[in-house]
């Protein structure tokens, strides 16, 4: 599903907007912060390639996980720390239909 495709992500949190990158498979896109001082810091990315999304929490600063610090995208979906011991399964594509506007004729 994923060779030779564009990958659009998209990462947020309550007070920054990361913005839109599009990256090619196998490349990467990478990004650093702060962590809030009261352990506030959350931050969600969607992803998209075709007509496939997928949304999950990035970082959530809640104290007592440890922090992914990488996340890879596979066919099944995106999971966190995965070269890694103990990784984490983010989240599973959805498939989106696609949406045909069609407008109705004038006065109905």
């Amino acid at each position: 599903m994923l060779s030779n495709k564009m990958l659009i992500v998209h990462c947020r949190s309550k007070d920054d907007d990361l913005g839109g990158h599009a990256i090619a498979i196998g490349e990467e896109v990478s990004w650093h912060f702060d962590p809030d001082y009261f352990g506030l810091t959350t931050f969600w990315c969607d992803l998209a390639v075709e007509d496939k999304r997928l949304s999950f929490t990035a970082f959530n600063d809640d104290g007592d996980k440890p922090y992914i610090e990488s996340w890879e995208v596979y066919d099944d979906g995106v999971y966190g720390n995965r070269s890694l011991p103990g990784e984490r399964f983010m989240g599973a594509w959805r498939q989106i239909g696609i949406i045909n506007y069609i407008r109705s004729p004038k006065g109905l």
